[in-house]
Formats: C-alpha cells, sequence, structure tokens
C-alpha cells in the first residue's frame, strides 16, 4: 500500500517523537538526581536507544520507511534510493518531532529537572557532549558509529535472507543501535542523527529549565554534519559494492 507525503511525514514525526522519549527518557532516568533510576549506569541507556529505535520501525516502517533520522533521509537521496521532493518534508517532520518529544519529555521529568544541579546532566538528557571536550574526537566518534549504524541498517533491509521477515530485520535494526550505543557511547552520547541531537538542544535553549546552564552550541554541528557525511559515506559503499 502506498500511503500520501502527509500520512508519511506524520508517521515521522511521531516516530522521531517516541525515539526521543524512549531514548532520551533512559538518559533522563539515570542522569537526573531523584529518579528511580538514578545512576543506575549506561546499559539502561544503552536499551532506551535500542528499543527507542526498534520500536517506530516496527509500527511505521510499512508507512514511511520510518528513517526518523535526516542523516539516513539524506543518505538515501543521494544515493538515489529516495526522491529528492520528500526530502525537505520528512526533515521537517523530524526535527518537530524531536523537539515534541523533548518537550514531554521535560514534562514528565520537571520535578527531577528542578532537583538536578549538575548542568551537563541537564544538557546530556537533550544532546550529546564530547567527554574529551574535542570537537575532532565527537567528529569521528559520530562518523564511525553513524557509517556502521547506515551501512548496517542498508544491508539488513536490502538483505534477501530477510526479504519476507520484516521482523526479524526490524529487530535487528534495533539491536544494531543498543550495540552502538553500549560500544561507542562513551566519547559523545553518541547522537548519530541530526535530529535527535539538534531538536533537543534547541528545546534545552528555549525551555525555562531551573538549572539548565549552556546549550553549547560551540560544538552542535558536531552531531549534525559528521551524521550527514556518514551517511552519505555509507550509502555509496553498500551502493559501489552491493
Amino acid at each position: 500500500m502506498t500511503y500520501s507525503l502527509t500520512v508519511r511525514c506524520i508517521s515521522e514525526l511521531i516516530g522521531t517523537a517516541i525515539m526521543i522519549i524512549l531514548g532520551n527518557g533512559a538518559v533522563a532516568n539515570v542522569e537526573l538526581k531523584g529518579t528511580k533510576g538514578y545512576h543506575n549506569g549506561w546499559m539502561i541507556i544503552a536499551v532506551g536507544y535500542g528499543f527507542g529505535v526498534m520500536i517506530p520501525v516496527m509500527m511505521f516502517g510499512p508507512i514511511s520507511g520510518c528513517q526518523i533520522n535526516p542523516a539516513i533521509t539524506l543518505g538515501t537521496a543521494v544515493g538515489g534510493l529516495f526522491p529528492w521532493s520528500d526530502v525537505l518534508p520528512y526533515i521537517i517532520s523530524q526535527m518537530i518531532g524531536a523537539m515534541l518529544g523533548q518537550i514531554l519529555l521535560i514534562f514528565a521529568y520537571k520535578p527531577f529537572y528542578d532537583q538536578t544541579d549538575n548542568h551537563q546532566a541537564v544538557l546530556g538528557t537533550c544532546s550529546t557532549i564530547s567527554a574529551s571536550g574535542s570537537q575532532w574526537d565527537g567528529f569521528v566518534n559520530e562518523f564511525l558509529g553513524t557509517f556502521i549504524l547506515v551501512f548496517g541498517a542498508m544491508l539488513i533491509t536490502h538483505s534477501t535472507v530477510l526479504t519476507h521477515e520484516t521482523g526479524v530485520a526490524q529487530l535487528g535494526l534495533g539491536f544494531l543501535v543498543w550495540a552502538l550505543v553500549a560500544s561507542l557511547g562513551g566519547p559523545t552520547g553518541p547522537g548519530l542523527n541530526p535530529a535527535r541531537d539538534l531538536g533537543p538542544r534547541i528545546v534545552h535553549a528555549l525551555f525555562p529549565l531551573r538549572q539548565k546552564g549552556t546549550s553549547d552550541w560551540n560544538y552542535s554541528w558536531i552531531p549534525v554534519v559528521s551524521p550527514i557525511i556518514a551517511a552519505i559515506c555509507a550509502v555509496l559503499l553498500f551502493k559501489g559494492i552491493y
């Protein structure tokens, strides 16, 4: 069944919002003072993001493709696998969804945001941060993680073995994200998705949180530019080989 662009964009919006609520929600549960998951470890965050991607893909994959990531949208368009006419509507929908998801998450965790006086922890529930303070290290980490994500996703979703096993493919994508966050989450977060970082960072900057500190705009271009370049390279390599 073919769905209209409007329906597909609504699906991208809702899917991205769910990803943010589940993914950044796991971060908030671990990082914000007073929550039941406070300081319970990075694996909770990895699980949150793994399922935060897998669940929307299961919900909206047959409708919009559930890209929920501007880097994937641009990468597949450059590779000729997605129409350029749909790129801007998709990206706008993904950005709105990311911001909406973060706003709803802040409302859900507002008492704990008010208790938390660690500015880095508050920002970390919204956007990525370079743990080393190095933009170059952040760029490399975001590139590597996004490249593996997109290259892996292309092979999983185009696998002839999984052509009639879409549920297995969707499960595989969730585990791929889970593994990436667990393995490459240390240096930056990671973002691997411009909307996942930029949308919530805008919300962080605009929302009147009591103790939010800076939104770190000097670093903000890294989780936008690096994933886009990585996604384009991954799609082109996939097309070139397979």
